[in-house]
């Protein structure tokens, strides 16, 4: 009973931390996306064509 127990736990824990990377691999690509319009935007006003 105990190792069923563990074992369920342990998958348990293992789909979380799996879901968890995903997640923070979708993030980062956001941020990413985000990170280049702010330099294309200072790129612009550079010019002074804000």
């Amino acid at each position: 009973m105990k190792r069923i127990v563990a074992l369920m736990l342990l998958a348990a824990f293992s789909t979380g931390v799996l879901t968890a990377c995903n997640t923070m691999q979708g993030v980062g690509k956001d941020v990413q996306k985000v990170g280049e319009k702010v330099e294309d935007k200072a790129g612009d006003c550079k010019d002074g064509k804000c």
